[in-house]
């Protein structure tokens, strides 16, 4: 031991610190600029150009990373997602582009429904600013954990512990106009104030409450979101309330009551805002029960607007006020004009219909001076504000400029506000 240089053993423990990422990729000078990447951002690198050579060093080499592309022969990137999952990785998987767009997002939807850790997909060439941020979440020498399927991380008795107990409390989306770029509403999104673990994200218990549960956890949502908006209002702030209600919820015939209940007379503009797919189950009842709503001062809104496959001519029949655009088609707004012209076609759609068109997911303010000149009505997401606690309403309310400037800036004219 003592005849090898401190450098060295320096060395090799910094080596052995480094995270793993296996690339795959069957264009060399990919590879190459790819390694050179990895490097500078601290990662070793173990490049591949066939599948089936990673896929024999996967459990041995233990990578907390696979970068690969979709097009190398047998098996294609696609089936390669497929038996990374059947051998269980638990890192994280990046893509590489190279085929149409479209293609890259039906991977990353197959990757995540596997179970695996997606980062999205990465255009070729790259920019090492690009791979630094996709990696963002990938903290060397950590490997990300996945809990499976068959293993619920919560269990039922646990959910209706912290039912009882009020542990799941409220966060707010703010919501901004663009035409004006203020403060307009907020949109309450459930958490769990876990006591041992934190807040803890609705993905990670919802999908497991049952259906008594779930009326519970909307009638008690309700009610903390009106006493919240209450509160702002006696501090001079007026916002929209939207509330997510599940299609059982909706059907649900004693909800008008409920919320005329819950709901005094000078409460604020209360939105019950329902998935695309679960708003156009039943016509009739869903109608009937959105007419009773409109009736006792409520709104309805079909969230995640476009990722559905229903009829367009049933959005004449329901009462419908708002229509939120999906993420989906947002994130990649300006880069891609097949989205441009699904966003496009949903605000004229929307302006024809006189109601309100809101874009969600919002991540880069540079959208904002299209979705202006296409005619959205209303912006939510991470670009202009998290969710945050309702204590933190009043505030962002007095300073609400994040997009005034961008939009005074684009030179075009705001769309009206139904």
């Amino acid at each position: 031991m003592s005849g090898i240089p401190l450098m060295n053993l320096l060395a090799e423990f910094e080596e052995e610190e480094r995270a793993l990422a296996m690339v795959l990729d069957e264009d060399p000078d990919v590879v190459a600029v790819l390694s050179l990447q990895l490097h500078v951002l601290g990662l070793e690198s173990r490049c591949y150009r066939r599948a089936d050579a990673l896929l024999a060093e996967l459990d041995e080499c233990s990578p907390q990373l696979v970068i690969m592309g979709l097009e190398f022969g047998d098996p294609d990137g696609i089936e390669l997602l497929r038996l990374l999952a059947e051998q269980r990785f638990a890192g994280w998987v990046l893509l590489l582009g190279g085929v149409e767009r479209k293609i890259s997002r039906i991977a990353e939807r197959v990757g995540h429904t596997l179970g695996l850790q997606m980062l999205g997909s990465l255009d070729k060439p790259m920019r090492l600013a690009e791979l630094r941020q996709r990696l963002e979440r990938l903290s060397p020498g950590c490997k990300p954990t996945i809990v499976p399927e068959d293993s619920p991380f919560f269990s039922a008795d646990e959910l209706e512990t912290a039912l009882q107990r009020r542990e799941l409390t409220v966060h707010y989306q703010p919501q901004f106009e663009l035409a004006s770029g203020r403060l307009s509403g907020v949109e309450a999104l459930v958490r769990w104030a876990h006591p041992v673990i934190g807040l803890i994200g609705p993905a990670s218990f919802l999908p497991m409450l049952t259906s008594a549960q779930s009326r519970r956890l909307t009638c008690h949502v309700l009610e903390q979101a009106l006493s919240d908006a209450q509160r702002w209002r006696e501090q001079g702030v007026l916002l929209s309330l939207s509330v997510n209600v599940t299609a059982e919820d909706l059907m649900a015939s004693q909800l008008p009551a409920l919320t005329r209940q819950l709901a005094p007379a000078d409460s604020p503009l209360v939105v019950l805002e329902i998935t695309e797919t679960a708003a156009m189950d039943d016509e009739l009842l869903g109608s009937e029960i959105a007419a009773r709503l409109h009736l006792s001062g409520m709104e309805v809104a079909v969230d995640d607007f476009g990722v559905g496959f229903s009829s367009l001519s049933r959005l004449q029949m329901l009462p419908i006020s708002e229509l939120k655009i999906d993420r989906s088609f947002i994130r990649h707004l300006q880069q891609d004009s097949q989205d441009a012209a699904i966003v496009e076609a949903i605000a004229l759609l929307g302006r024809r219909l006189g109601i309100r068109v809101v874009a969600e997911g919002v991540e880069e303010l540079d959208c904002l001076p299209t979705l202006t000149r296409f005619g959205c009505t209303h912006v939510q997401g991470f670009g202009l504000s998290r969710p945050v606690p309702a204590d933190e309403i009043p505030m962002l309310a007095s300073d609400q400029s994040p997009i005034r400037a961008r939009i005074a800036a684009s030179g075009v004219p705001a769309g009206s506000t139904p």
